[in-house]
């Protein structure tokens, strides 16, 4: 095991991407995920990379969009209303078949909303977010590590599906800090014979695009695409069970929430409540597989959030409403307590008797 060193979580991010094979960087910055580009300002002209700090989320996206063009590694950041500047871009860069990251640090809203965590992008992440159809892989981390960690798999699942990835943080664990490991991080060299590179003579032209005017075309073209999709749900599905084994009652979190939800489950075993968590690490793919599972075998579910309420649609698609499923949440940059989680674990038992 390497070294650990104690980071922020938009930190960790951001070492990981540069060790992870990134050398280009646009953004622009914006609350709470300024760090990630300040950190990628100082390190990139060390290491012969490119920093950008674009003139709008506008311009970033497009740059990025650019460069996923050539093969090479490249990510931007933001936080909720950058990153729906961002959409249409996004959405280019999806219908292009490229790879790229974006980061997604939320903070509260609607709107300009307030600087506090969120989760309340989950729809926007999620469910394609720009025009058209088309998906993101998306991946939630819950620790400093795991920010690291899912940033370097987010880039790996990107260019072996040819699918732009997210990765949908909040505001808690950008700023947090925690004990993080960053060495050994393996480098893929997947080939890239589609990339605009020039020819030198020696094969015809690439061509990067998302136009089809032929409908039969754009068509078969998103046939292909949602088969691809198809792939990636039945192989790169990651979720976390916790004290499943013998659950009556299933928590559902992810993030910060997650971390939260834990604690209020450990509490109420103490009680003698038979609950577990599963917590989804990626979000899209969504772990339909394990929540489908558990829905033979508790008698309802609990689905615990930052946000009005969007992660329990996927929930109750997912176990096909057999069991009820109740939300316990904060929103607009609140955090819920392990208490009020406990509380919520608590009454969903005693309505069960």
């Amino acid at each position: 095991m390497g070294e650990k060193v104690l980071m922020k979580g938009n930190e960790a991010i951001a070492e990981a991407a540069i060790q992870a094979g990134c050398r280009h960087y646009f953004g622009y910055p914006i609350t709470p995920q300024t760090e990630l580009a300040a950190y990628m300002a100082k390190r990139m002209p060390k290491i012969g990379g490119v920093f950008l700090q674009a003139e709008s989320e506008v311009a970033a996206i497009n740059m990025v969009y650019g460069v996923a063009g050539t093969g090479k590694r490249v990510m931007t950041s933001s936080s909720s209303p950058g990153v729906s500047l961002k959409q249409e871009g996004i959405s280019y860069i999806a219908g292009a078949d490229l790879p790229a990251l974006i980061v997604n640090v939320q903070r509260g809203g609607p709107g300009l909303g307030g600087i506090q965590p969120s989760q309340s992008d989950y729809f926007q992440a999620v469910k394609g977010g720009g025009h058209g159809d088309y998906h993101l892989i998306v991946l939630a981390p819950a620790s400093v590590q795991e920010m690291a960690d899912l940033t370097v798999k987010a880039f790996d699942l990107s260019e072996k599906y040819l699918v732009p990835a997210m990765l949908l943080a909040d505001g808690t664990m950008g700023q947090m800090m925690e004990p993080v490991e960053l060495s050994n991080i393996p480098v893929s060299n997947v080939e890239k014979p589609w990339a605009v590179t020039g020819t030198e003579g020696k094969r015809k032209h690439n061509i990067i695009n998302s136009l089809y005017l032929n409908p039969e075309k754009l068509e078969q073209k998103n046939f292909e695409r949602y088969q691809r999709y198809q792939t990636i749900e039945e192989n790169e599905c990651m979720w976390e069970s916790f004290m499943m084994e013998d659950a009556e009652y299933c928590v559902v979190a992810f993030g910060i929430a997650a971390r939260v939800s834990k604690n209020a489950v450990v509490a109420a075993r103490k009680e003698g409540i038979k609950v577990g968590l599963i917590r989804p690490i990626t979000l899209w793919p969504f772990p339909k597989a394990p929540l489908a599972e558990a829905a033979d075998k508790v008698k309802g579910f609990l689905s615990v959030e930052l946000s009005m309420g969007q992660m329990i649609e996927d929930v109750k698609l997912s176990i096909d409403c057999k069991k009820p499923v109740v939300l316990c949440n904060r929103t607009g940059g609140m955090i819920p307590t392990p208490e009020q989680v406990l509380d919520a674990i608590r009454n969903m038992a005693k309505e069960d008797k």
